[in-house]
């Protein structure tokens, strides 16, 4: 067990504690959205990947030494928080860099490591395997019903494949992997639908994509983005959640341009959920429909709740 995180109301944090004006809010913007914040996890070490078994259990990495394994001083984990108490269990450490995560069937979680080039899972009895290996710069990660492994390589982040550049979109049951898609400047994050469409966000190209199961076409769902990082499904494959990072490390009130999105996927209309925060990293949804995020720099796991009435 690493340490217990009680669960603050985002108006009544100490912001001089989260460091240097961290998760400033603007006011108007806060105001504007039908959401409710506040912090479920603090004092956290640059929290990247996120996932959410139903509504009460929130998984996340950890990554304040990327690159650096445990043998040699790293001390990158991967960790459960229990939402009803706060209570953070550490799951695994000594990984180089595992970047993001996602959850299988059976209890098993996934994350990707990228300088070690490998995908991990952990069972149920908290037993980790390596799961493919051999990989370059593995980023993104998701699951689809048959625990069918969806990931992103970005080993030539920003070079698109008419200049070079060697990114792919990849499925694989453990045994047989397979390239969706490669050309991508930088394919960051991925989220599989039900149906099995595919969407994935490309940070340099500020574009998200999406490839549909049923002919394998990929076209480009929204363009004009800046920096768009994390991205997420809600349960009913309605709603798909992205954030734009172009500002790492700086809050709204210091001119920050962080954002968190929701896009309705039936009619392409987009919302802002939230502005400001200085590293909305990864997102996740929950079942009944509440947005978390990690805040890499600030050091902080982020709820966001739907207004009454929405």
């Amino acid at each position: 067990m690493k340490h217990i995180s009680l669960l603050t109301p985002w108006r009544s944090l100490n912001l001089a504690a989260l460091s240097a004006a961290a998760l400033v809010v603007a006011a108007s913007a806060a105001s504007a959205q039908p959401y409710e914040f506040r912090v479920v996890a603090r004092n956290l070490h640059r929290p990247t990947g996120i996932a959410i078994r139903g509504s009460g259990t929130i998984f996340f990495t950890e990554v304040p030494m990327p690159g650096i394994n445990g043998a040699n001083g790293g001390s990158n984990s991967v960790s459960r928080l229990d939402l009803d108490t706060g209570l953070i269990t550490t799951l695994h450490t000594g990984e180089p860099e595992p970047v993001n995560i996602a959850l299988g069937g059976a209890g098993s979680i996934y994350w990707t490591c990228k300088s070690a080039g490998v995908i991990l899972e952990q069972s149920d009895d908290g037993a980790t395997s390596v799961f493919l290996r051999g990989l370059l710069k593995p980023s993104g990660i998701s699951l689809d019903r048959d625990d069918n492994v969806y990931f992103t390589q970005v080993p030539t982040p920003g070079v698109n494949g008419m200049n070079g550049g060697s990114n792919t979109v990849n499925i694989s049951d453990g045994t047989t992997t397979a390239t969706l898609h490669m050309g991508e400047p930088e394919p960051s994050d991925i989220v599989v639908a039900k149906n099995g469409d595919l969407y994935w966000t490309c940070k340099s190209a500020g574009v998200i994509l999406e490839q549909t199961a049923a002919d394998g076409v990929t076209r480009v769902l929204i363009n004009h983005l800046d920096k768009p990082t994390g991205i997420a499904l809600d349960h009913q494959d309605r709603n798909l959640y992205f954030t734009e990072v172009p500002t790492p490390g700086v809050a709204g009130r210091n001119g920050g341009s962080n954002k968190v999105w929701e896009l309705d996927l039936s009619t392409g209309n987009r919302t802002l959920v939230h502005l400001g925060d200085p590293e909305p990293t990864d997102i996740t949804v929950a079942r009944n429909g509440n947005l978390y995020w990690t805040c890499t720099s600030a050091g902080v796991i982020v709820e966001a709740t739907p207004a009454r009435g929405r």
